[in-house]
């Protein structure tokens, strides 16, 4: 008999907008995972203060602590994420950074899938490869393809109920979660 492993995905969220098509891509996760693949969302980016060494010198906010031990629980890291001036938003942003003064840092060796989203025809690429070089920075490794940019998403999301609804993209990010889940596999 052979047994499964399963993998546990944490998922951090860049967007904070209520309406967010980011947002959508990440409540679709958990339905397109592979069997064996489970995905949790981390609390939000808006939890965290503005990084203030001040503040890190007094201690890390609990918000802090609370996301890195998710993240260093988890077998793997998703980051969903729209772009913003061609680059990461300034609430993830701030999420790494704090994340990355912890002892320990939770991005050290975990393996780490892009996702990103746009109204755009570029589907964020540019937050992708700006994501991948702090990725490199802090130890993290990140896999290479399939990469999923969604372009033109506000096309792909149904308005009313919030859900991603294109199969095309679906079908995509579900190939992409199960190389994803192939890749924690490899670096076990």
């Amino acid at each position: 008999m052979t047994e499964t492993k399963t993998v546990t995905i944490a998922t951090l969220l860049g967007s904070l907008r209520k309406g967010s098509y980011n947002a959508a891509v990440a409540r679709a996760l958990p339905a397109l995972a592979p069997p064996g693949m489970t995905v949790k969302a981390l609390g939000s980016v808006r939890e965290l203060p503005i990084y203030d060494a001040d503040i890190q010198a007094e201690g890390f906010p609990a918000a802090v602590t609370a996301m890195a031990d998710a993240i260093r629980a988890a077998d793997g890291l998703l980051i969903v994420t729209p772009e913003y001036n061609y680059s990461i938003p300034g609430g993830l942003k701030n999420a790494i950074d704090w994340l990355s003064r912890l002892p320990d840092q939770p991005f050290a060796g975990k393996p780490i899938a892009l996702q990103t989203a746009s109204q755009g025809l570029l589907g964020g690429a540019r937050c992708q490869y700006h994501l991948r070089q702090a990725m490199v920075f802090l130890d993290g490794y990140v896999l290479n393809k399939p990469e999923v940019m969604v372009p033109s998403v506000q096309t792909k999301v149904d308005e009313r109920t919030g859900a991603l609804t294109d199969a095309t993209t679906r079908d995509f990010i579900a190939r992409q979660l199960v190389a994803f889940a192939a890749f924690i596999g490899r670096l076990r």
